[in-house]
């Protein structure tokens, strides 16, 4: 599919558990005019997206963090290129070290995730996959979870995407000025409790005005929070467009 700069696809766009229905594990398909990545796979985003695009014409999928809410759907997808194709097909996984086990031993079976994955170890830096630019930056949340901000090469703005994210500082470095956001603000309008290693509303507005962001796309919103609240606690801080995102919302930046 053509587009003008680049377009976000929202997958899935819910955290670990939740009572709204519909609400898959986190999934944000990003695309230009040749090059489609996907970020993150949680659990039951596979319908949508295979719903949305051939799963196969996907240059790559990049895992934030290795917690299955945002990676477990890669089962789906390993069968679907195993099985579901006249001729089995592959996927460029790129993802913090280990995901490759993880899987293997959620099946007791060595070599399940080879058989269709090929999985490559994420570092800090830039990837360019296609025509597009991805910068990798570590974030305090597991021992090795990611944020990313993916961008065409000499474009003014991109998208800068927390993944889970417990110090908003951490993503500073990443955002330039009339950037989009992509946020997790898991605890709502807030106080996240000591040890969550999560973002609240307020803390995601003051990142935003700080840094400049040209609007913020709030994310990963945990169960019994209230969205209205959560969208305002953003607004306190920050003057730009602030909105919710779903699964199959669709935002061209």
């Amino acid at each position: 599919m053509a587009v003008a700069s680049l377009e976000l696809f929202v997958v899935g766009a819910g955290p670990a558990y939740t009572d709204r229905l519909g609400a898959t594990g986190a999934a944000y398909l990003i695309r230009s005019a040749t090059t489609t990545i996907l970020l993150d796979l949680g659990q039951g985003s596979f319908p949508r997206l295979a719903a949305e695009v051939d799963p196969t014409e996907l240059d790559a999928i990049i895992i934030s963090h290795l917690h299955p809410d945002h990676f477990v759907d890669l089962v789906a997808l390993r069968h679907y290129l195993r099985y579901g194709l006249a001729t089995p097909g592959r996927m460029r996984v790129m993802a913090p070290a280990g995901l490759a086990g993880r899987l293997d031993a959620l099946h007791a079976e060595p070599g399940f995730t080879s058989v269709a994955l090929d999985c490559g170890n994420l570092a800090e830096g830039t990837l360019t996959i296609g025509e597009l630019s991805v910068a990798a930056r570590l974030v305090t949340h597991t021992a090795e979870s990611y944020a990313f901000r993916v961008a065409l090469p000499g474009a003014a703005n991109g998208l800068v995407y927390s993944g889970d994210c417990g110090r908003a500082a951490d993503l500073a470095p990443l955002i330039r000025p009339g950037d989009t956001l992509l946020s997790e603000v898991s605890f709502g309008p807030g106080p996240v409790p000591p040890g969550a290693q999560h973002l609240d509303g307020p803390a995601v507005g003051e990142l935003a005005s700080m840094t400049g962001t040209g609007q913020v796309l709030l994310t990963h919103l945990q169960m019994g929070f209230d969205r209205d609240a959560t969208i305002a606690s953003v607004r306190g801080r920050f003057a730009g467009p602030v909105r919710i995102v779903d699964p199959g919302d669709r935002i061209e930046f």
